[in-house]
């Protein structure tokens, strides 16, 4: 039996390694290049894989790693029931290039194909969301541990998370009807899970395309937490897809979703 929660300082300490890296870049000039999808990638993106998956292959060597930029290369390896590795080395690469900060380091841990460990780093605050059952902490530039969990859903106002840059907001707002008092947030990458996770938000909507390794992380520091993340039609959100593309889904504290109003 795996001890996730075992893996979380080497994970911690790898995250900022790989975060101190992309600030290098941050602070400076660099260029934006084009993937086969259209989506942009940077140098920063490429330098914090190449710092993670030797780690990772370090900390668990039969263990096999599906990153970003690895997929985008066509040498992901397939995904199973044994122990894997979801990563994305800069989450929010939009954010990275706006240089608005929103943009996070995620490495998460699959077993069963279910997310049961992760660490979500935010480089410019410094901030580190980390997470396995049982534990779930908010960690600061300076070491300092919090814990966190999900707050209880009020009954009287809920608030609301949602993507900066993927934003729908036709498909939002038809969904947000069933919540007739609710304030809307916006946050990029995974720290939408992550306000989930320490009680911040209450809902973290995605409508539009996401692949696994950008939710797993985040995934796991929410379960770790006492939340979930469904499906729009109520089952878990499946890992192990021969795509890694996700459905739409919702991310939420224990507290039951309303059903929709007539």
């Amino acid at each position: 039996m795996i001890d996730s929660a075992s893996l979380l300082p080497a994970l911690e300490a790898l995250a900022r390694r790989a975060g101190d890296a992309i600030l290098e870049i941050y602070a400076g000039d660099f260029e934006v290049r084009a993937k086969a999808d259209s989506s942009p990638v940077t140098l920063a993106d490429e330098r914090a894989e190449a710092i993670i998956l030797p780690g990772l292959a370090a900390l668990a060597p039969s263990w096999p790693a599906v990153s970003e930029e690895q997929a985008a290369a066509g040498r992901a390896p397939a995904v199973g029931p044994g122990p894997c590795w979801l990563v994305d080395p800069l989450d929010g690469t939009k954010e990275f290039i706006r240089r608005n900060g929103e943009f996070t380091v995620n490495i998460g841990l699959l077993v069963d194909l279910v997310p049961v460990a992760g660490v979500v780093l935010a480089p410019v605050s410094g901030l580190l969301w980390s997470g396995a059952p049982g534990q779930a902490w908010r960690i600061g530039p300076d070491g300092h541990r919090q814990p966190i969990a999900c707050r209880p859903r009020p009954a009287d106002r809920v608030r609301i998370v949602t993507s900066r840059s993927h934003n729908q907001p036709e498909a939002l707002e038809r969904w947000r009807t069933r919540f007739p008092a609710s304030d809307l947030t916006f946050a990029g990458s995974s720290l939408k899970f992550c306000r989930v996770a320490e009680g911040s938000a209450d809902l973290y909507p995605r409508f539009g395309p996401t692949c696994e390794w950008d939710t797993a992380a985040g995934h796991a520091v929410l379960r770790a937490a006492g939340g979930t993340v469904e499906t729009f039609d109520g089952g878990p959100l499946p890992y192990g897809k021969p795509d890694f593309l996700n459905p739409d889904f919702i991310a939420r504290g224990p507290e039951p979703i309303p059903p929709a109003r007539e």
